[in-house]
């Protein structure tokens, strides 16, 4: 029991170090799979994803310690409280998956589309982060399958590796299912893109803790110093900050930022706190076009847990991460501005949800983000990696523009292009161009993730209707 317990611990620190080391990856899930012989699978697998999900969200303590008003013991309290519900699905996949392996020919496929299409019911079940495809995204040729099958073809790879390796010591067979890895490497390649077009990034390092109480004028002359660096630029982009920007409600503030658009003829995009009515504001993206009026404004429609709003069973206990009075109310829609897709912050996380930006004409992707509630700890690089991984799927130039860093621009290959130094107040030229193509991700979204999980439950269901449990 000690010794399978350990291979259960093991997988969970490898998830985690395998977001860093993406070599660790495809053996990541083996000594899991491998502790999965006799009874207590689901056991097993709940340690696994408490220790993964713990490991690598730790983050989570600090932010609500800092930010939420919550004392550091009842902080370590929510993270493990955390870590129990999410590391469930570690559980019903180890469940699921005990079956399948006394069939040692087939196992590979299954536990890998039963990995993938689980991995995909992170986001419905209230939080989705990193998967364990994104720690192949620096893997040579590996992130070239992510604009077919998304990020999720490879998750596949990577549990079909662990499962293969176990299943080939009782079935030398099972070692052809590793020749999958080929596919990567014989997809057509997206194409290369070059920048040709340039925006402004103004990154204010507003202190999170003491942000000013007039923001303004910072943000204005940040841009100022941009434009003399990039005259013709396409567009400005505020990002998400602590401190109140009300385009809506503040009429001096208006009449500045629509003269700022006009007078720069560039499109101007900022972060905002609108209201659907009073009382209920909304983490907004306004889009000021070149004319100097206001054109389209996207509400975020997927908020942060404790950051944007606190769950009611916990209203109690912690006071909400962002500084906004009240709870914030979510967007209903998809809203692109001409040519510019943009999304806030955390709405990286969902593949699915970035992709309708793509679909509905957005030929350029801005990420609007406050990473400054994360502290220096290694959800930034996290956050990065999310990112790089959105602007592969969709084959799109993506501006991520934050508060104290770190901003860049990154390809439609997930390559940093330009960056700002992080924890310094600057405005910042980022290269960027207009894309129209289609890739198949986002033309037909989760196809691959949720084929995986209708496979992955037909089989697993079958065999566990003839597994007989050992104790």
């Amino acid at each position: 029991m000690q010794k399978r317990a350990l291979s259960a611990l093991t997988t969970g620190l490898l998830l985690v170090a395998a977001q860093y080391q993406g070599w660790l990856a495809p053996f990541a899930l083996l000594p899991l799979l491998s502790a999965l012989k006799d009874g207590h699978a689901f056991r097993f697998g709940w340690l696994a994803g408490i220790v993964h999900w713990g490991g690598m969200c730790y983050w989570i303590q600090g932010t609500l310690a800092r930010h939420g008003g919550m004392d550091a013991s009842l902080a370590w309290l929510m993270l493990i409280l955390f870590s129990l519900a999410k590391g469930l699905h570690l559980a019903v996949f180890a469940w699921l998956v005990k079956p399948v392996l006394v069939r040692p020919l087939w196992a590979p496929p299954v536990a890998a589309a039963l990995w993938t299409g689980l991995e995909r019911t992170h986001g419905d079940f209230g939080f989705a982060w990193l998967t364990l495809g994104n720690a192949g995204i620096d893997l040579p040729g590996l992130a070239s399958l992510a604009p077919y099958t998304g990020v999720y073809g490879i998750s596949f790879l990577f549990a079909l590796t662990a499962a293969s390796v176990l299943a080939a010591t009782r079935e030398r067979r099972a070692a052809a299912w590793l020749l999958l890895w080929m596919v990567p490497f014989v997809l057509p390649a997206p194409h290369e893109s070059v920048a040709n077009q340039q925006a402004i990034a103004v990154q204010p390092n507003f202190d999170e803790v003491d942000p000013p109480r007039d923001p303004y004028y910072r943000l204005f002359d940040l841009s100022g110093q941009g434009l003399r660096q990039a005259p013709r630029a396409a567009a400005i982009l505020w990002p998400e900050v602590p401190a109140g920007i009300y385009y809506d409600t503040d009429l001096a503030f208006r009449l500045s930022a629509n003269r700022l658009a006009r007078e720069s003829h560039a499109n101007l995009i900022i972060g905002s706190v609108a209201f659907a009515k009073p009382g209920e504001p909304r983490n907004s993206a306004q889009l000021i076009d070149p004319q100097g009026n206001p054109a389209t404004r996207y509400d975020k429609v997927n908020l942060v847990p404790f950051g944007e709003y606190v769950p009611w069973p916990f209203a109690a206990l912690v006071d909400k991460v962002s500084s906004e009075a009240g709870t914030f109310t979510p967007g209903e829609r998809v809203v692109v501005h001409g040519q510019w897709g943009t999304f806030i912050c955390y709405e990286s996380a969902f593949p699915h949800f970035v992709r309708q930006f793509t679909v509905q004409g957005a030929q350029v992707l801005a990420n609007l983000t406050n990473d400054g509630y994360f502290a220096k700890s290694a959800a930034r690089e996290q956050h990065i990696a999310l990112a790089r991984m959105r602007a592969i799927e969709n084959g799109r130039w993506l501006l991520r523009v934050t508060n104290d860093g770190y901003t860049m621009s990154i390809s439609p290959k997930g390559r940093i292009a330009a960056a700002a130094a992080p924890y310094q107040a600057s405005a910042t030229v980022l290269p960027f161009a207009y894309e129209s193509s289609l890739t198949v991700y986002a033309r037909y979204g989760d196809w691959f993730a949720w084929s995986c999980l209708a496979f992955g439950l037909a089989f697993a269901g079958r065999a566990r209707l003839r597994y007989v449990e050992q104790p």
